[in-house]
């Protein structure tokens, strides 16, 4: 389906009793299709991205997560995944809904640019140039959609040498330049899980993209292209670590810094039940309370930002560290301003009392334990979806109509082998 520019950017507004937010309304010149977002709950809030429409292509972890951020955050988000596929890798899909399209068939293809350039926002994690071959790239879809946003998400970026080469977090974090500072003195460098990259400098930074084009977009009428590079992502969360060079804080080899472990304040320590103890005693006012909470004379021990006695400081608090339990330790310095907290594991961290007091954590449906969406907004907080995630090809038939499909035409499809559905293997 062909649209005129112009047919893109008609809007309308609903007048209703209850709180609608429109966003910028596709009118498909044989059926409207109006994005009428209500409270459902009655309380007046609406969450912040509610009217998006997002279009996310399956891929692995950084680009679900962008769209889980979304989701979480108000935005419809629909992906979209293989057909002949038994089962996804997503673990980040709550709240979205699924179609399943072959697009190795032209149809297949046809189907999709038509939800992309009936969207807000298209999401994409491919190599470059994947799109373009499908004739679903970004000049392509901005010309039937001027207001549309195309987030592509890569790990080098759309444009260098290494715009079509594979990696993976840790390659990304080398490149960034970070990898090199981290790891304990005198040791190789490591990754530290994949989160710099894959979910800082990628998801959660491609997501900050797109929220930034939609609020540029309400004053333009335009949309844009997001070239998202985890490389670059990464290190521009690190930015700290290029502008605090001069303040002489990264002049010692990796690990043996203020800040990398190199202090002996600045470490985590086993206690004596096998847990561990987290230590941020920077501040001198800090670590007097560390000192006094460890049951130790300030006089008997080395000055604390004497780097010579960093090792002799470390051995010290090793020893008392490990003479009680970990719930030991968090009774001792609960109330104060010594900067130590338990290391809690992932099945801990919902029953701390702090945590467990503001809901920082919450159990879905299947009894999963996940972290609520942050930050927390006063008037349109998000409200994640507790059910289970979609199966693959959950929501074809409800999406397609939504899009303004007939139902002859998704009989055909179906038929046809161009989209498949479970809505039968979803009410099992």
């Amino acid at each position: 389906m062909n649209m005129k520019p112009q047919e893109h950017q008609k809007r309308t507004r609903i007048k209703t009793t209850t709180p609608t937010i429109l966003c910028a309304c596709v009118i498909n010149p044989r059926r409207a299709v109006w994005h009428e977002v209500q409270n459902l709950k009655g309380t007046g809030s609406i969450m912040a991205l509610a009217g998006v429409r997002v279009i996310e292509l399956a891929g692995l972890a950084p680009a679900p997560f962008c769209g889980m951020i979304l989701s979480d955050f108000g935005a419809k988000v629909i992906r979209v995944d293989r057909t002949k596929v038994a089962m996804t890798v997503d673990t980040q899909a709550r709240g979205k809904q699924s179609i399943a399209l072959n697009l190795k068939n032209p149809k297949g293809v046809a189907v999709l640019k038509r939800l992309c350039v009936q969207s807000d926002v298209v999401l994409e994690p491919y190599r470059k140039g994947v799109m373009e071959k499908m004739g679903l790239g970004p000049d392509d879809l901005l010309k039937e959609n001027p207001r549309l946003i195309y987030a592509r998400l890569t790990g080098y970026g759309q444009s260098g040498s290494y715009a079509k080469a594979a990696g993976h977090d840790i390659n990304y974090l080398a490149m960034s330049g970070l990898l090199s500072m981290l790891g304990r003195s005198s040791e190789k460098p490591y990754a530290p899980l994949n989160l710099v990259a894959d979910f800082a400098g990628g998801g959660l930074m491609c997501a900050f993209g797109i929220v930034l084009a939609l609020l540029e977009r309400s004053m333009s009428g335009q949309g844009q292209i997001i070239d998202a590079s985890m490389v670059e992502g990464a290190a521009y969360v690190g930015s700290f670590m290029w502008k605090s060079r001069s303040l002489g804080l990264w002049n010692h080899p990796r690990g043996e810094n203020l800040l990398d472990s190199g202090a002996p304040f600045y470490d985590t320590y086993r206690t004596s039940d096998g847990k561990y103890m987290a230590v941020g005693a920077i501040e001198p006012q800090f670590y007097q309370q560390l000192i006094r909470g460890l049951g130790l004379d300030d006089a008997d021990l080395p000055t604390q930002m004497s780097v010579s006695d960093w090792p002799q400081l470390r051995e010290t608090f090793i020893r008392v560290f490990a003479t009680k339990t970990q719930a030991e330790w968090s009774q001792v310095f609960n109330g104060t301003d010594a900067c130590v907290t338990p290391v809690l594991s992932l099945d801990e961290v919902l029953s701390h009392p702090h945590n467990k007091a503001r809901g920082s954590f919450f159990k879905d449906s299947q009894g999963e334990v996940s972290p609520r969406p942050a930050p927390v907004l006063s008037r349109s907080p998000a409200e994640p979806c507790r059910s289970r995630d979609p199966f693959i090809g959950e929501h074809t038939r409800s999406v397609l109509k939504e899009y303004g499909f007939e139902q002859g035409q998704i009989d055909q499809l179906l038929s046809g082998g161009i989209v498949e559905c479970n809505e039968a293997k979803a009410r099992l």
